[in-house]
């Protein structure tokens, strides 16, 4: 059987198109900024839901053209937060016949850490698995047969970009506000961090594929055919000091890096970059696979089963 997996993420809607045997057939993501403008009064706008029906019906076509027949479509903080969420997604049943579920913030993380552990292997020791979204953060101190703890912090790229002023370039001062707001949010993470000392870090979705394709484009990382990485940790460093002194311009100039995250990666590398310090990481991974693949991971050991 051909199943499509749809991850309504706050930023880009992300298919997976994979048979039941185990091979992935397609995937592909589509900017759709759904959280944009709406964190303020919770509230999903008609243009992000425009935007959202539009990325859903070109989804379906793609996911049709491989043969799917079994289709799961899931939502997180964007619609988990907006008022008019239930709504939306009725209304996307109405228009697709699709049942999407809206998953809570430990659900989300705990599909996650099942995509990371089958792209990185998480090994016996705890490791901080990290997901940065546009509405939240997903963290999980996790090896790859259990779940220590975890917790979905609202810290995502465009909620912090919607409530924090962060000029161009980031001001010194605007810079300390999004971090001290940060160590406050994420302090039951660095509780649970002091007691279990992980020490690696792997990450999955858009800043950490942003690190992965920017080295691929400084040939700093070679192997690009695997479904995660290392990002050597100095070069991250590297990278996370030039995020926060540059202009709009100069990072929309750096080759790799998407242009939709181009201000995004601000209060992405910010975030990881207080992980990095605050719990002495010595190593970081990047994954390619993330909550969909988590589900389908979660799918295939069911017919197994």
């Amino acid at each position: 059987m051909i199943v499509a997996i749809i991850d309504m993420g706050t930023n880009t809607f992300n298919l997976l198109v994979a048979q039941t045997s185990g091979e992935i057939l397609h995937e592909s993501k589509l900017p759709v900024k759904l959280g944009e403008g709406g964190f303020t009064d919770k509230r999903l706008t008609p243009e992000a839901m425009l935007r959202a029906y539009n990325a859903i019906n070109t989804h379906l076509t793609t996911a049709k053209s491989f043969g799917a027949s079994q289709y799961y479509a899931f939502a997180t903080s964007a619609v988990r937060d907006a008022s008019n969420g239930q709504a939306f997604v009725i209304e996307i049943k109405r228009r697709f016949n699709i049942d999407v579920e809206v998953i809570s913030g430990d659900r989300e993380a705990e599909l996650i850490w099942k995509g990371v552990n089958a792209a990185v292997n998480l090994g016996e020791s705890p490791e901080v698995v990290v997901d940065i979204g546009g509405g939240s953060n997903e963290t999980i101190i996790a090896n790859s047969k259990q779940i220590y703890w975890l917790h979905s912090f609202n810290l995502g790229v465009t909620r912090i970009a919607e409530g924090f002023q962060i000029s161009d370039p980031i001001t010194s001062g605007e810079l300390e506000a999004i971090e001290s707001h940060m160590i406050q949010t994420v302090e039951p993470l660095l509780l649970a961090a002091a007691k279990l000392n992980p020490r690696i870090m792997a990450g999955s979705s858009g800043a950490f594929d942003s690190f992965r394709k920017i080295l691929v484009q400084k040939g700093i990382i070679h192997d690009t055919s695997k479904f995660s990485a290392e990002i050597p940790l100095d070069e991250y460093l590297k990278l996370h000091q030039f995020f926060v002194t540059s202009t709009h311009a100069q990072r929309l100039a750096l080759p790799g890096l998407d242009p939709i995250r181009v201000d995004l990666i601000i209060p992405a590398s910010i975030f990881v970059n207080l992980l990095v310090q605050k719990l002495g990481i010595r190593r970081m991974f990047q994954s390619d696979f993330a909550l969909k693949e988590g589900f389908w991971e979660e799918l295939l050991n069911k017919i197994k089963g």
